[in-house]
């Protein structure tokens, strides 16, 4: 087995005893026990650029025992509990476990998962620490990555080192683990490419398109995972290599795929710092790349429009950028979306002769 990281365990074990132990404290003086966490939303973060992330503004949300919180303060105190004993154990509970450990629990217990996330949540934010820290670890996969990378990982029953070839899956691809904190790499890459799809990704795998742009094509396949998300961070922080962002140009590209990457979201402001990459540049499709390589469009959807309103009035991120704020109103107004997939009314090959070498060459053409 892997060596525990026994200052890591520490920094657990503790906080879930200081927590514990002020629980027990009030209830021994007849008092009210409560835990505090972070508010978790866009309304209580922060964007500073040299920071790079949306930081915790402050506010805080207090959560005291009474006849009508009394379920969910025990789900929190025995979620604490079975964290510590996996933790102790140096095992992992997925997401979908806890919700089933949870039917043991009686009255307490989980009616459904999204119950048993949300107070996962609250844990983490009080304890501000991640989830993958307190041994829990999500159900979907972290990403997948081709390229001009060697990921040095350990055999989980020696602990010797593994070293895994990225270049060396044929037609597959490297898949991210839950939890990355642990690796190391080796790479001569100049640059980390993140792409929304998983079709753009296979295309781009398949004609060995980091061979002939020497770099480690990562899929987020969406929004990111945290794993994915933190894999890419690390990969870029410890081999100094800058990361592009590749996806379709829609609301949803921009502000939940792109944003959530670069610099976080309100709802995990505690973790923010870890889990988002600053140093992250937007190379995907525009509103002038619409206009500049004739793409085949698609009407914004009511949707789109109300997500297009609400970033530019509401979200910190957006409003900091003016780049993106003029992206946004460009968009509105032209009332038309477009995927990368549009690209192959050129050729289905053409991201690779032309678009992607154009973009990269030319950071006027990027959005931070």
């Amino acid at each position: 087995m892997k060596p525990k990281d026994d200052q890591s365990t520490k920094v657990v074990l503790d906080k879930i005893h200081d927590i514990s132990e002020d629980v027990f404290k009030s209830i021994e003086k007849k008092k009210q026990p409560s835990v505090e966490s972070p508010l978790r939303s866009l309304a209580n973060v922060d964007y500073n650029q040299d920071q790079g992330y949306f930081a915790i503004k402050g506010k805080m949300k207090k959560r005291t025992l009474t006849a009508s919180t009394i379920k969910s303060f025990a789900q929190t105190l025995l979620m604490m509990g079975e964290s510590k004993k996996i933790v102790e154990s140096d095992d992992i509970a997925t997401k979908r476990e806890m919700y089933y450990i949870s039917k043991n629990w009686g009255d307490a217990r989980f009616k459904e998962q999204p119950e048993s996330d949300a107070v996962m949540d609250d844990m983490e934010a009080m304890m501000m620490l991640n989830r993958e820290q307190l041994g829990f670890i999500p159900e979907e996969k972290g990403g997948h990555v081709a390229g001009e990378l060697t990921v040095i990982d350990h055999d989980s029953e020696t602990g010797q080192q593994i070293e895994i070839d990225c270049t060396k899956f044929g037609s597959g691809a490297y898949s991210i683990p839950s939890s990355v904190e642990h690796l190391q790499f080796k790479t001569k890459a100049k640059f980390i490419l993140a792409i929304e799809t998983s079709g753009m990704f296979e295309r781009l795998n398949k004609h060995k398109y980091w061979k002939s742009s020497s770099s480690v094509l990562i899929a987020m396949g969406g929004v990111p995972t945290r794993a994915c998300r933190r894999f890419i961070r690390k990969l870029s922080d410890d081999m100094k290599i800058p990361v592009y962002v590749f996806t379709d140009g829609d609301p949803y590209g921009f502000l939940n795929i792109y944003r959530t990457l670069k610099v976080g979201s309100g709802n995990a402001a505690h973790i923010n710092e870890f889990f988002c990459v600053p140093q992250a540049k937007f190379i995907g499709i525009t509103p002038d790349d619409i206009i500049n390589y004739k793409l085949p469009t698609h009407p914004l959807k009511e949707v789109d429009v109300k997500r297009i309103k609400d970033g530019i009035k509401n979200d910190p991120f957006v409003i900091h950028y003016k780049e993106w704020q003029k992206a946004l109103q460009e968009m509105t107004k032209m009332k038309k979306r477009a995927e990368q997939q549009a690209l192959a009314k050129h050729g289905l090959n053409f991201v690779i002769s032309d678009y992607l070498p154009q973009k990269i060459k030319d950071p006027s053409t990027w959005l931070p």
